[in-house]
């Protein structure tokens, strides 16, 4: 009986392997063979080994540390105030509101919202010409700015188009984890003398820090792979991120690379980079854990 059971149970289990050598491990694989060979999307049958020559070409490549500062920028600009936010809808949310199901829903409905329709939406906010951004500016005296081509105006522009799709979905998560902290800690706490922002200080941030941790880890991981909204804000600019590479992301340089240039070895070496570059995120982010282990 134990043999049928656990045939049984490979065989409900066969249908994830599958999937997962045929969509995950073998164009993981696939990749990191193409990232040592010279590998031309017009010629996929006459593969060329380099060896390490793309990493090396890579590391020698202007455009690659440009795309890797803009990366970081906008992590930064769009992670930092879209968990802040969060943080404040989530607190909001905890109240004791009427209609609290419905703000819930209105939270989560930009991440609803397709990157699509978001981002062109927000190209027309931040219009240079004719955008409300600059006339609401203008109107309290303020000089217009050039969102798309200014350096950082960019990468504040496509922030705030991974702040406003973000948020909710984060501010959810907290929500959760707030609603697990014992309400007596709150109670005696309040019972102590404390301040309604020392109870949010002491009791409430303390329980929240495993899912503070957890949206850190996905927000890194989301602003690494960012592709979407910066290729629909400068929509005439292609796969460039601007005239001047202004907001071009790692995801947007690695298309360059390989659908634009057809350089698919170059490619793949820039998706291996971006999966190291996410493995130490994670290493790091799990040692900031341990961390709190042992501070708790």
């Amino acid at each position: 009986m134990s043999g049928v059971r656990a045939r049984q149970a490979y065989g409900l289990l066969a249908p994830f392997f599958v999937l997962f050598c045929a969509f995950g491990l073998f164009p993981l694989l696939y990749t990191g063979w193409a990232s040592l060979h010279r590998v031309e999307l017009t010629a996929l049958d006459r593969p060329e080994w380099v060896g390490l020559r793309n990493y090396t070409r890579l590391a020698a490549d202007p455009y690659f540390w440009n795309a890797l500062g803009n990366t970081v920028a906008i992590g930064i600009l769009s992670t930092v105030p879209q968990l802040l936010l969060a943080l404040a809808v989530a607190r909001l949310l905890d109240a004791r509101l009427r209609g609290r199901a419905f703000f819930r829903v209105v939270a989560l409905a930009p991440y609803a919202t397709s990157v699509a329709a978001a981002t062109l939406v927000f190209a027309l906010l931040f219009g240079r010409d004719h955008g409300l951004v600059n006339w609401v500016l203008t109107g309290v005296g303020l000089a217009p700015v050039d969102w798309q081509n200014g350096p950082w105006a960019s990468k504040a522009a496509v922030s705030a188009i991974v702040v406003w799709r973000w948020t909710g979905y984060n501010a959810l998560i907290y929500l959760a984890a707030m609603q697990t902290v014992p309400r007596e800690l709150y109670e005696a706490a309040a019972l102590d003398g404390a301040s309604r922002w020392r109870q949010f200080r002491h009791v409430t941030l303390p329980g929240l820090r495993p899912a503070i941790l957890f949206t850190v880890v996905v927000s890194t991981i989301g602003a690494t792979q960012l592709f979407g909204e910066p290729l629909l804000f400068g929509a005439d600019a292609g796969a460039s991120g601007g005239a001047d590479h202004q907001f071009q992301t790692l995801g947007l340089y690695l298309y360059e690379q390989g659908w634009v240039n057809l350089h698919l070895g170059r490619a793949s070496a820039m998706a291996w980079v971006m999966l190291l570059l996410l493995a130490a995120t994670l290493g790091a982010a799990r040692l900031v854990r341990h961390g709190f282990g042992r501070a708790a």
